[in-house]
């Protein structure tokens, strides 16, 4: 997993008409690039849409921590109320809004999880805090006082005072296989671009479709 094209050269694509462009992710690794120079905080930020057991449609903000031709990858709480959606559906929605540059991908797909060598790696990756938080937070659920999600920090800190931090088992990661992905530039008077990429599945050849604002 590769969090950038790196040995790509920058793209013409980057600050103009992106409609040439013919597959969705060298476009968008131009454009993570582009807001990881400009974006004040956090360009790989992106909400990420779940549905819970009715149907109801759900959403929170998360960071992307990887991606190739394979999906976009993040990682949660397994036994948090997205980690429990996502795990039901196996679906999923993702949009990067940037400001700065006026643009939003949006991103829909099917679900899998990432390997656990690939979680063991990036769990080993976060700062120690960090990964005592992930053992003491039971995302989502009521916590009847900060006293005590403290209590269970030092908890955890005591028990993993020497030695490594290991990886609790209900924290892993997700990665969104794209079946469509969408790129949107605003353009005055509301005449945006708008290109979509969508594929019938895996390996498939990807179809591009010019939208209308």
């Amino acid at each position: 997993m590769t969090d950038h094209f790196q040995n790509d050269p920058p793209s013409e694509l980057t600050t103009g008409d992106f409609s040439g462009a013919e597959e969705p992710f060298r476009l968008f690794a131009d454009w993570l690039r582009d807001a990881e120079a400009k974006e004040v905080n956090d360009a790989n930020a992106m909400a990420v849409a779940s549905i819970d057991e009715t149907g109801l449609p759900d959403v929170r903000m998360v960071l992307l921590k990887g991606f190739d031709e394979a999906g976009f990858v993040f990682y949660t709480n397994f036994e948090s109320k997205k980690g429990r959606e996502l795990l039901a559906t196996r679906k999923a929605a993702l949009l990067f809004h940037w400001k700065t540059l006026r643009r939003q991908i949006r991103i829909r797909g099917a679900v899998e999880l990432v390997s656990d060598a690939e979680a063991d790696a990036y769990f080993a990756s976060r700062a120690r805090a960090s990964r005592i938080g992930a053992w003491a937070s039971k995302q989502s659920r009521p916590l009847e006082s900060r006293f005590a999600l403290e209590k269970a920090v030092a908890e955890y800190g005591l028990r993993y005072a020497i030695g490594e931090v290991p990886r609790p088992p209900h924290w892993s990661g997700f990665r969104v296989v794209p079946q469509a992905i969408e790129f949107w530039h605003d353009r005055p008077f509301r005449l945006h671009d708008r290109i979509e990429f969508t594929r019938a599945g895996v390996g498939a050849p990807w179809e591009k479709t010019r939208l209308y604002p």
